[in-house]
């Protein structure tokens, strides 16, 4: 078989989906050595992704397809003519779309419905965007894979999808991510200027991660602890920042808190692996691999009640009310003077990531598959145009 995957996401410092999509496409490749596995974009990958050692399996292809001014309309255009020109099998989409003309079975992933349910939190162009083209998408799809089964009824029940069509398949951490010795991490902490004790938040800067609600609770913890104590947020600066920053700067907190940027695996791995807790407030999640990350790593975990994180987490980590300063800093406090709940939620969250694996990811998405060519099979006489 020969499977294409999107690989759009691969053309920037890899976040979430990127991560997602780089890391699934090799379990794929090292799980079936027999089929050809093509990563897929019109756009320019990352330099790092041709990195000899990355140890990509010799079956999963980078693939710069040409854009013409026909075929840079990817999905209506691009991508179908790829499909039928290179005799793809199967066509995965990892970002929210897939080709609309349906030349091949297609399984979409759908990460999470924050656009539709949160559009507060983004950009109002993308919203606009989001809403007129995933419902189509998600219509146009052979299957459809979700990361929890909190998404999976969201999409069911917001874009009116059969639940039988839907499908529950599980991220991971990746492998790099493993506790790291305290004095390992000191010439990481050093060149990132990261004090001895801190605390850390890892993701995109956005409305959606809730440091509105981080911020005056580590404000809170600082007035009642004599201890000093940094804030070290990593991660790029996305959208709609202006009032975490005025907020920053009215506050007072600017010496106490380190913005590092985009970090690498490695940097990561010796931040989580040395922070005194792991804090994720996000108020709305998908799956949410910061705090999966952080637990394979040896971190305690403090993150927010809701649905994903509690269905990922499964009672690894500690969880408070999503937007409640009060019991952020009340639950920070607590565990920075337990070392015993700390060493208890270590070891709870390194024996809960023990049941993720991106193999298993892997396995479970081949199944997926298996199933998107079955009924595609079965109404094949109707495929070949685009959906309605």
């Amino acid at each position: 078989m020969r499977i294409g995957l999107d690989g759009i996401p691969l053309n920037q410092e890899l976040t979430g989906v990127g991560h997602y999509t780089h890391e699934l496409a090799r379990a794929l490749a090292a799980e079936a050595p027999g089929d050809q596995f093509d990563i897929v974009s019109p756009l320019t990958f990352i330099p790092q992704l041709y990195d000899s050692r990355d140890g990509r399996p010799p079956n999963l292809r980078l693939v710069r397809a040409k854009a013409n001014l026909l075929t840079r309309r990817w999905w209506t255009i691009g991508a179908p003519l790829y499909v039928v020109k290179n005799s793809v099998t199967l066509f995965h989409g990892t970002n929210f779309e897939v080709p609309l003309w349906q030349k091949c079975p297609s399984v979409l992933t759908i990460h999470d419905l924050s656009h539709f349910l949160y559009p507060e939190t983004h950009e109002q162009p993308r919203v606009r965007r989001a809403r007129r083209r995933l419902p189509l998408m998600a219509r146009t799809a052979t299957m459809i894979i979700t990361p929890t089964e909190q998404v999976r009824t969201e999409v069911c029940k917001s874009l009116k999808i059969p639940r039988d069509k839907v499908v529950v398949v599980p991220e991971a951490a990746r492998e790099k991510f493993r506790p790291m010795a305290l004095e390992q991490t000191a010439s990481t902490r050093t060149r990132l200027r990261v004090e001895r004790d801190f605390l850390l938040f890892v993701g995109t800067i956005e409305p959606r991660k809730n440091l509105l609600t981080l911020l005056p609770a580590f404000n809170q913890i600082l007035r009642e602890r004599s201890r000093p104590l940094q804030l070290v947020i990593a991660g790029k600066q996305g959208w709609l920042t202006d009032e975490l920053f005025d907020y920053i700067a009215q506050s007072g907190l600017t010496e106490r808190i380190r913005f590092t940027g985009y970090l690498g695996d490695e940097d990561l791995r010796a931040l989580y692996s040395s922070c005194r807790i792991f804090v994720y407030p996000s108020v709305y999640e998908g799956f949410g691999l910061p705090p999966l990350e952080a637990m394979a790593c040896g971190a305690p975990v403090i993150a927010s009640r809701i649905e994903s994180i509690a269905e990922v987490c499964a009672g690894a980590a500690r969880l408070v009310k999503a937007r409640d300063v009060e019991a952020l800093a009340r639950a920070t406090i607590a565990l920075l003077d337990s070392e015993a709940e700390q060493q208890r939620l270590s070891a709870a969250g390194l024996e809960r990531v023990r049941e993720f694996s991106w193999l298993s990811t892997a396995q479970q998405t081949r199944e997926v598959y298996t199933e998107a060519m079955r009924r595609f099979a079965a109404t094949a006489p109707a495929q070949g145009t685009l959906a309605e």
